[in-house]
């Protein structure tokens, strides 16, 4: 049995992930803000530890004496630029996670960056890996979250070079139980509620969340020092998702696909709405941007061969989503 730390329990990843690690017998140690809600983790065996990503001396107290520590915790955000919590939560965070693991007597980092540290697939039609280029700026799609989340792993892949034990993680669009807030959970929850009134023509990489936090856990023992491993999926059209989320959800489809032209006015009105507001608005363009890029495509080859990754189908995520949503009132 090994004492694991975590930081982001609360969120999807970090939820399941607590899950796993306490299944196979580890101590699970979990960071949080005196505000973070936590009654849908009651059930499982979890120490708590109030430590905020701002403060790096509660962190190194939170990551003394573990075996590993897993940096689940980030910011989310769909600003065109870097905002100020974005840059405290992913890239300042991660500068803090690192600099209290070097006070701390503890084992090696799992870094949970993501895939939009990675890149976009140049000819649209072949696959990126870990080597491919960091080119969103060239497709008009390097947001405030993109270059924070590549800063954050940056920082990461540095401190490896450097000495800290530290490998990297690039999860996929995730799909599973204890989706709180939600994030990723909220297109079942709107399909499955028959909100969504049309679909777009991107593609994405889609997983079940508890295969990305297996590959985690192989990336602890298994993953090389300063490595990155993409945990994606199967790479399909939202077409494609939303068409399957419906049929698990026991529901009718969205009614047609949204011409292009039709959601850029859509999403340039909601830019409009935000900037009056000073709300973030339910439709922006840059979400619009994302929903129609068909360059966000994975392959996962590095993870399968290196740590024995194999997820299945994402559709498995969205069924495991759809049975907690119901136990939790949500549908």
């Amino acid at each position: 049995m090994a004492r694991v730390t975590l930081t982001g329990a609360t969120g999807l990843v970090g939820g399941n992930l607590a899950d796993a690690l306490v299944q196979a017998g580890h101590s699970v140690r979990c960071t949080r803000r005196a505000t973070s809600k936590i009654d849908h983790l009651a059930h499982l065996p979890l120490e708590w530890f109030e430590a905020d990503l701002g403060d790096p001396a509660a962190l190194t107290r939170a990551f003394d004496g573990a075996d590993a520590v897993f940096h689940c915790a980030a910011a989310v955000g769909v600003s065109k630029r870097v905002t100020p919590a974005l840059e405290a939560g992913n890239v300042r965070g991660t500068a803090h996670v690192i600099e209290a693991l070097r006070q701390a007597d503890a084992g090696r980092l799992v870094h949970c960056s993501s895939t939009v540290a990675v890149g976009l697939s140049v000819d649209g039609e072949t696959p990126c890996t870990e080597d491919a280029p960091f080119n969103f700026a060239d497709f008009g799609l390097a947001d405030g979250y993109v270059q924070t989340k590549r800063a954050a792993e940056d920082a990461v892949r540095a401190a490896a070079a450097t000495g800290l034990d530290a490998v990297i993680v690039n999860p996929g669009f995730m799909f599973g139980p204890y989706d709180v807030r939600p994030s990723s959970g909220k297109m079942i929850l709107d399909v499955a509620r028959r909100r969504v009134p049309g679909m777009s023509t991107g593609r994405n990489s889609f997983v079940d969340v508890r295969d990305v936090v297996r590959g985690m856990i192989a990336a602890w023992h298994e993953g090389r020092v300063g490595e990155r491993y993409l945990l994606t999926g199967e790479n399909r059209t939202y077409v494609e998702m939303f068409t399957a989320i419906a049929r698990l959800a026991g529901v009718k489809p969205p009614r047609f696909v949204a011409p292009r032209w039709a959601a850029k006015l859509a999403g340039y009105a909601g830019d409009l709405s935000g900037r009056l507001s000073g709300r973030s608005p339910l439709v922006s363009s840059n979400a619009i941007a994302w929903g129609y890029c068909t360059r966000f495509i994975f392959d996962a080859s590095k993870a399968r061969a290196e740590l024995g990754y194999a997820p299945g189908s994402p559709d498995e995520g969205v069924v495991a989503a759809l049975d907690w949503f119901r136990a939790n009132g949500r549908l």
